[in-house]
Parts: structure tokens; C-alpha cells; sequence
């Protein structure tokens, strides 16, 4: 896998990755804007415009239009917004590249942002929030999010608030827009079979001749900036939503660090030996061996200033098991943090790390998202075998280390979403059992 960099003049970075694969390509624009470049009044601004970028431009006016165009080609689009970064992508032949990079450059340059699209799209959205709402399973994590960053732009839901969607108009997109929509804030990947081309056209013009036509003339503009996350804890904390539910859905974590920390890879491997997969710690425990709950898993979320490490599981409507469920992972939790970590699990947490990782660069949509991803967040590349290199180093010993820093009460915090009240489980009181 041979990947280039390239620097445009305008300041956008571009990622030329051959894949050696089969003659497709996923074309990846990610930019450096998220809800946590946003502010009261317009939280959901960026993920309402990732909507808007597909409702028409002044090449392609309606968003039947591009549907048409890049499903004419055989191709797939989509786009996400997250907290710190937004992604737009299109996957599609090599002989269609240059009308990939065509709609994808109207659709960031030359959106139309008409009246009646923003009034229609706002039903639309209000509707997605609503459905959040409805799907306990996904919004107990922005519950979690809310109690960990509460104040904090990294604490707001990206969708945003009915209230505040409804409030938008075409001089709130381009407010947002002028502030963080520009070249030297955004990167472009291209991965996929580069050399497997067929179209004459494309022989003649580079790839990176064409992008530099669409997107060249793109306006330079300030650097994007974000409100620091101070963090305080010193307790325990705990936050639960009452709702009728079938289940108790519940995110129980730890306070981490930022992404920028060597200590990530550690933090990978820990909470794939807890909850990385069927043969976890604590989906063994928890579902297989006690029947408690139908999912549990761990992962992390790390930011420019922050992060944590978080387990999330489905418990029946019952206090007891509840409690049973929480006693169990916090159990799990300290005895990595005492030692107890065999040779041969660790190099299973290894193993499937890495061949997740593999099987994933199959799809060229990954290795898109591997490259720009590093490169929009952190400024700097990293090949999936550098990954699996600084995993393999990492020892027993350092996740010992890290366990015991991590898990303890001053990080510890709880989100649930259930038919009980935030008095009725004292998280505090369990951390000892």
C-alpha cells in the first residue's frame, strides 16, 4: 500500500493512497469542524449542514440531481458529522473520478443553501432527534457524553436541539462556513486501485491535476479553534434519564487522556481484553456465564484534550441485576489493575486488534477513513503496520500501570437510561464490592 502527500497552494492537504486493489475509489473530504466548534446558539449547525451540502448546488441544483449523477455512475455516497471532525465520501470507479471530484467540490464550494430546502430539511432533522430519543441503545452514550463534558461544546449532542434547528437560517450555515469551511482545514484522501486505470481521459490528467482544478481555487481562511475541556472530578459521578424502556442501557467509564498520548495504544489492547469482543472478560462473564445482559462491550473515544474508556451493556429492567451487571465489570477493572493479566490474553488482545485492522484496509472506504482521519485530527500520518507495530510493543507490565491510574473513583462515572431514578443505584457505593 504506497500513499502520497500532497500540499496544494491554498493550504489542502491531499492523500494519494494506491491500494493495488480492484479499479474503485473512495474519495474522502474531511473537514475540521464538529459540534465542538459550536456554541449555544447553533449546536447542530454541522451536522445540519452535512445535510444541506446534498440539497442542490449551483452545477447540480437539487439533491435528485446528485443522487442521479453519482448513482448513474454506480456509485455510493454518504456523509458524518462527530464531535471534531465532519466527513463527506464517495465511492466509485476509477473512469468516474473526475465526476466524483466534480460533485464533491460543488457540493463544499457551491452549495445553494435555499430557504425552502433549510425550512423542509429542519422536519427532517427534528425527526432524526426524535428518533435518537426513542433509541435508548445510542442515546444512553450522548447521556454519558453530557455528564462527562456538561458546560462544554464536547458535551452537546450533535444533532443539536429542536430548538435550536429550528432556529437556523441560510446566514447561520454561512457564518459556520466562513468560519471553518476552508482548504487549510480540511483534507482529501483518495484510496483505491490508482493504477488500475482504463479511461484514456484519466491517463491524460493525473488525479492530482483534476483535484487541483475542482478544488484550487478554494479560499484560504483562518484556523479553526475549540473550547478546551477542563477537567475537575474528584468523586465518583453519575447521571441517569428516566424513561420506559424494555431495558436498562448503561455506560459505566473512565475518565482517559487525549489522543495525542502514547499511552493509546495501551488503552486499545485494555479495553479490548475487557470487552473487545465474544471472547472478552466481560461479555464472558456478564452475558455468557450469568445471562445479565444480550450486549456489553468497551471501547474509547479520545479528543485533542481529553478522552475516556467506556463499557456499555443492556441489562433487564431489574435493580438487582442492574447492580449485579455493575459489580461484575468494576470487578473485572481491578483485577488487570492487581496484575491479574495472562501473557497469552494479551497476545489474543494482539492479534485481534491487528487482524481487524487488516481486514479491514480490504474495503478502500477504511483505508480513507485510517489516513485522513490521523492526518485532520492529529496532523501527522500513520500506516496500519506503524499501528501494529507500537501494539505489539506494548507489555503486560504498562497495562498494569495504566489500569491502575485509570480506574479509579475520582474517574469513575455512570449513565443510565431506565424506567428508575437517579436515587435508586448509588454508583459511589459499589466501587468497593
Amino acid at each position: 500500500m504506497k500513499h502520497q502527500l500532497i500540499k496544494l497552494e491554498n493550504g489542502l492537504h491531499v492523500i494519494l493512497i494506491d491500494t493495488e486493489a480492484f479499479p474503485t475509489l473512495t474519495t474522502l473530504l474531511l473537514i475540521g469542524a464538529g459540534s465542538r466548534y459550536e456554541n449555544k446558539e447553533n449546536n447542530g449547525i454541522a451536522h445540519f449542514f452535512e445535510h444541506m451540502a446534498f440539497k442542490g448546488t449551483k452545477k447540480y441544483p437539487t439533491s435528485l440531481t446528485i443522487s442521479s449523477i453519482i448513482e448513474g455512475m454506480g456509485g455510493v455516497f454518504n456523509a458524518f458529522t462527530s464531535k471534531d471532525h465532519t466527513g463527506y465520501w464517495i465511492k466509485a470507479t476509477n473512469e468516474n473520478f473526475g465526476q466524483t471530484i466534480d460533485v464533491l467540490s460543488e457540493m463544499i464550494l457551491h452549495p445553494l443553501l435555499l430557504h425552502e430546502e433549510i425550512e423542509r430539511e429542519k422536519g427532517v432533522i427534528v425527526e432524526e432527534i426524535n428518533l435518537y430519543e426513542d433509541t435508548p441503545y445510542r442515546k444512553v452514550g450522548e447521556v454519558f457524553d453530557t455528564l462527562l463534558y456538561d458546560g462544554s461544546p464536547l458535551g452537546y449532542d450533535i444533532a443539536g436541539e429542536k430548538k435550536t434547528v429550528k432556529s437556523f437560517n441560510r446566514q447561520t450555515f454561512t457564518d459556520y462556513m466562513g468560519q471553518l469551511y476552508h482548504p487549510n482545514n480540511a483534507v482529501l484522501v483518495v484510496a483505491g486501485g490508482l493504477d488500475k486505470v482504463k479511461s484514456e481521459k484519466l491517463r491524460v490528467k493525473s488525479y492530482l491535476q483534476i483535484i487541483e482544478e475542482k478544488f484550487g481555487k478554494w479560499g484560504e481562511g483562518s484556523n479553526a479553534s475549540f473550547e478546551r475541556v477542563i477537567e475537575s472530578q474528584t468523586k465518583p459521578e453519575q447521571l441517569i434519564k428516566h424513561k420506559k424502556t424494555e431495558q436498562a442501557h448503561f455506560c459505566l467509564g473512565f475518565r482517559t487522556f487525549s489522543f495525542f498520548d502514547k499511552r493509546r495504544y495501551a488503552l486499545s489492547l485494555l479495553t479490548t481484553i475487557l470487552g473487545g469482543g465474544m471472547s472478552s472478560r466481560l461479555f464472558t462473564e456478564v452475558r455468557e456465564r450469568r445471562g445479565l445482559c444480550y450486549y456489553v462491550s468497551t471501547g474509547r473515544e479520545l479528543y485533542h484534550d481529553v478522552g475516556m474508556m467506556v463499557t456499555q451493556a443492556g441489562v433487564a429492567n431489574d435493580l438487582d441485576k442492574i447492580k449485579e451487571a455493575i459489580a461484575i465489570i468494576l470487578k473485572e477493572h481491578r483485577k488487570i489493575a492487581k496484575g491479574d493479566l495472562k501473557i497469552e490474553e494479551l497476545q489474543k488482545a494482539k492479534n485481534l486488534l491487528k487482524g481487524r485492522m487488516l481486514l479491514s484496509m480490504e474495503d478502500s472506504s477504511n483505508v480513507a477513513s485510517l489516513f485522513g482521519t490521523k492526518k485532520i485530527l492529529e496532523n501527522s500520518i500513520i500506516t496500519p503496520e506503524d499501528t501494529i507495530k507500537q501494539m505489539e510493543a506494548v507489555s503486560g507490565e504498562e497495562i498494569q500501570s495504566l489500569a491502575e491510574e485509570i480506574f479509579v473513583p475520582e474517574r469513575l462515572n455512570f449513565a443510565m437510561i431506565s424506567p428508575f431514578e437517579n436515587n435508586e443505584i448509588q454508583i459511589a457505593d459499589m466501587i468497593s464490592r
